[in-house]
């Protein structure tokens, strides 16, 4: 350890949290969510891997849901055809997780891996 306190590192966290643009925290909570899938995918025989993939899942979830709420907000600036073109890619994202959380399948986790990697690339851009 540096020797670093926890309340000098929350400290940085509050600062660093205050300074990142609304696309770049998107962008953050997309490739958290993709890398806790990726870990469930690639640690899949593992004894917790229930106890994962139902947390990695469940993170999805939130961060897709919270985008569905901005997204339905009135003030979104957001031109009306992308947000239906994410809305749509919200439901489709919904329903992979349920057929998952029903079907346990490691191959079924690399189409939300890659969609969440994919639009925090274009978040980043």
């Amino acid at each position: 350890m540096l020797g670093i306190n926890a309340g000098a590192i929350k400290a940085y966290q509050n600062i660093d949290n205050a300074t990142l643009s609304g696309r770049e925290t998107e962008a953050r909570v997309l490739t958290r969510a993709a890398l806790k899938l990726k870990e469930c995918k690639n640690n899949w025989n593992t004894p917790d891997r229930k106890n994962k993939l139902d947390e990695a899942l469940r993170y999805n979830q939130r961060v897709w849901s919270i985008f569905q709420e901005e997204l339905a907000m009135e003030n979104n600036p957001l031109p009306q055809k992308i947000k239906e073109d994410i809305l749509s890619l919200s439901i489709f994202i919904d329903k992979r997780i349920f057929e998952i959380m029903a079907f346990p399948a490691p191959e079924k986790l690399g189409v939300l891996i890659n969609i969440n990697q994919n639009i925090a690339a274009g978040l980043r851009s």
